[in-house]
């Protein structure tokens, strides 16, 4: 349930947005940059890795979401089942597997990581800027599933896919979904703005008018 007794229930990411408007601009804008501009790893890895570390940390509306994504992309359908059961047996390319286990590591011991953990990264061939990818994914959704786990947003995807962005979306119309997204919650807060503005100013004005009569 949500935690905030103005939002509804079941509340949606949307929900708690429009609520609390300032500042998501800005974040879904480093959120288009981190899981949608050009890198190493591909746009359906890095959401793979998304929905990963949302499901190590038991965050359902995260997990659902990213996976619905990462589907989107190409990602198959048993695949997040399969690295959480066992990284080394997933139907992942070889040199995804040190990537996963670092993150894995980094997301539930990150005081226990070490420079032999990063170096099984680059002897799999992985780049600084690769493995760098891979971190950010995995620290941007460790403060995303505290959001939505601390605030109850509790939207279930697993039954209302059809009400997921990526539903009848191809990869190219997602190319910056994140930041579109932050674009109409800026507008959605400048309206409300707007509107309580104009009602204060015609309140102020209706006052006058009765002041006025009353003289």
């Amino acid at each position: 349930m949500s935690m905030f007794p103005s939002l509804p229930d079941p509340a949606h990411l949307t929900d708690l947005y429009a609520r609390f408007p300032h500042n998501v601009a800005p974040l879904m804008e480093y959120t288009d940059g981190v899981l949608r501009a050009e890198g190493e790893l591909d746009i359906a890895t890095r959401e793979l890795i998304a929905a990963y570390v949302s499901a190590l940390n038991a965050c359902d509306f995260c997990f659902q979401s990213h996976l619905l994504y990462a589907r989107a992309f190409g990602i198959g359908a048993g695949l997040i089942e399969e690295l959480l059961a066992d990284i080394d047996s997933a139907d992942i390319a070889p040199a995804l597997r040190p990537i996963f286990h670092y993150v894995k590591k980094l997301n539930t011991l990150p005081s226990r990581i070490t420079e032999r953990d990063a170096r099984q990264v680059f002897d799999a061939g992985w780049s600084e800027r690769a493995f760098y990818e891979a971190i950010r994914v995995c620290a941007l959704f460790n403060m995303m599933n505290r959001i939505v786990e601390g605030c109850g947003v509790n939207f279930d995807y697993s039954g209302h896919a059809d009400k997921h962005p990526a539903t009848g979306q191809s990869p190219q119309q997602m190319k910056h979904s994140y930041a579109d997204y932050g674009r109409r919650v800026e507008a959605a807060r400048r309206q409300m703005e707007t509107d309580a503005d104009q009602a204060g100013e015609q309140k102020q004005a209706d006052g006058e008018k009765r002041d006025i009569s009353d003289g």
